[in-house]
């Protein structure tokens, strides 16, 4: 049985929240988030060019809302699907174990920082023609996250 992403984030938080922290009082908390997103961006877009490869699937609907269940596995999201198309994915996350769990150790910015800001390098890992767009998260206080996936006009797969 593999370990849900939900229980890995709550392993890797026990190591990268006490490093966060350490590089934003020796680097300051702007330089210390810079390195920290381009380290993990990086690796979050290569698990997206992985997955994209592995799943082949030209369907965009159908390939995100897959990867989606992934993150979503053990109860860790409750989200309600907006539109799902070949060229489309989009959903709104109306519960957020992984905010839940960031909040209750009292580092929620931390969470964005290490969770939230992942989804956008992952996406990148689709490829060139798949655009994210989401302009809230629960992590950062509000109702809902909006994730939006769309395939540029011009994109051909």
């Amino acid at each position: 049985m593999t370990v849900s992403v939900i229980e890995q984030a709550k392993v890797q938080a026990q190591v990268l929240v006490p490093l966060v922290k350490a590089l934003q009082a020796e680097l300051g908390a702007a330089r210390a988030n810079a390195l920290v997103r381009k380290a993990l961006g990086d690796l979050y877009r290569r698990f997206g060019e992985e997955f994209w490869k592995a799943k082949n699937e030209a369907d965009l609907g159908k390939a995100v809302s897959s990867a989606f269940k992934t993150y979503a596995r053990d109860d860790a999201l409750a989200y309600d699907v907006i539109e799902q198309t070949h060229d489309a994915f989009a959903f709104d996350v109306t519960r957020c174990a992984y905010a839940e769990f960031y909040k209750a150790l009292g580092e929620p910015e931390l969470g964005f920082l290490l969770i939230c800001t992942a989804d956008f390098a992952t996406a990148e890992g689709f490829g060139p023609d798949i655009k994210l767009t989401r302009t809230q998260t629960i992590m950062q206080g509000a109702s809902h996250c909006d994730f939006r996936y769309k395939r540029d006009a011009g994109g051909s797969r």
